[in-house]
């Protein structure tokens, strides 16, 4: 990877919940694609704030927990090579999200929204985005829970 810093560095969450003897991926749909919420940095923000504000924003949810501690995921550039985007892995118990309008477009910036499953959600994300699933399971597949019922 670039060891310069991207122009562009967009910071999010990989959400989990636990449900069902196993862990739902929240995805967030925007055009054709499925992908974690995550946005850029503003200014005076550290990474990890910007992931917060962005979850915020786009999903309503506030009860985040970083159970597996705040490692992160850094992507390969992108956007023509000018964007990174890092992501954060945590847990919430909510079930229900909404997906609030964003006064700067006057919708919201997501159509759809869905729980799914590992399998579920590498189908049907880009290859960039199945990197973060995998990635997360160096921590989820040795989580306490995994594997009791």
């Amino acid at each position: 990877m670039n060891s310069y810093p991207p122009e562009i560095l967009s910071c999010g969450a990989v959400i989990v919940r636990w449900d069902r003897g196993a862990f739902r991926y929240l995805l967030l749909k925007s055009f054709n694609f499925w992908d974690f919420p995550k946005g850029q940095i503003e200014e005076g923000e550290k990474p990890l704030e910007t992931a917060l504000r962005e979850v915020w924003e786009e999903t309503t949810i506030r009860d985040l927990t970083f159970p597996w501690g705040q490692d992160y995921y850094e992507t390969e550039p992108y956007f023509r090579g000018k964007k990174v985007a890092r992501y954060y892995l945590a847990e919430t118990r909510r079930r229900g999200i909404r997906l609030p309008i964003n006064p700067e477009i006057g919708r919201p910036e997501h159509s759809d929204w869905a729980w799914f499953t590992r399998s579920e959600a590498l189908k049907h994300v880009t290859p960039r985005v199945q990197e973060v699933i995998l990635w997360s399971d160096t921590y989820l597949a040795y989580d306490r829970r995994v594997g009791q019922h």
